[in-house]
């Protein structure tokens, strides 16, 4: 029990201690143990309330975040399933596009180099060709010329089409079955340009 005196003290008779006088406060008995006990029971309690109440919201909205996020991934999944079908698909199309392409120039390389090599021969006086190969990098040419300046000025313009980065000749013998005239049977090696 705790009391309080706000009246004031009596007035002492003797005039030399004139001191004012002021309330007095007595502080009784606090309280038992037992109280204080429950009174920290009490605090620890409601501590403990308050942060369970504290980390129970925090969880409810993690939880509600994670529910989100689980959302989103499955919506970015799809979009990334749909992303990766499309470019395998446009993989495909490039690789038949590019296989098309490829059969167009290799069926149209025979035809391109037939024509240079007749337009050449026919711009040189005096030659005719017997056979022509197509070796891949390089084209083997065999013919019949009426000189050897003839064979010469061949080799000059299939030089000059820029088609053959070199042309060789690999031989050239007079042909003695022809009585009539001088001929040549030659042969040339033509290295391809790469472009």
């Amino acid at each position: 029990m705790i009391r309080i005196n706000l009246l004031e003290a009596p007035k002492p008779k003797n005039k030399r201690s004139a001191m004012p006088s002021m309330p007095i406060m007595e502080v009784g008995d606090v309280g038992s143990p037992r109280l204080k006990v429950l009174l920290a029971f009490g605090l620890a309690a409601a501590f403990n309330l308050y942060t369970w109440y504290h980390i129970d919201a925090q969880k409810k909205d993690i939880a509600q975040k994670m529910v989100q996020a689980e959302q989103k991934n499955r919506e970015l999944a799809d979009v990334k399933q749909r992303y990766m079908a499309r470019q395998h698909e446009a993989e495909n199309y490039k690789r038949r596009v590019d296989v098309i392409d490829q059969l167009r120039n290799n069926q149209t390389g025979p035809v391109n180099l037939m024509a240079m090599v007749g337009e050449t021969v026919n711009n040189t006086e005096a030659v005719w060709l017997n056979n022509m190969k197509d070796q891949g990098t390089s084209v083997d040419i065999e013919g019949m010329a009426l000189s050897s300046d003839a064979v010469a000025n061949l080799i000059s313009n299939l030089q000059k089409t820029g088609y053959f980065r070199n042309v060789e000749i690999k031989e050239s013998i007079q042909d003695e079955t022809v009585k009539d005239m001088q001929a040549f049977q030659f042969t040339l090696t033509c290295e391809k340009s790469k472009s």
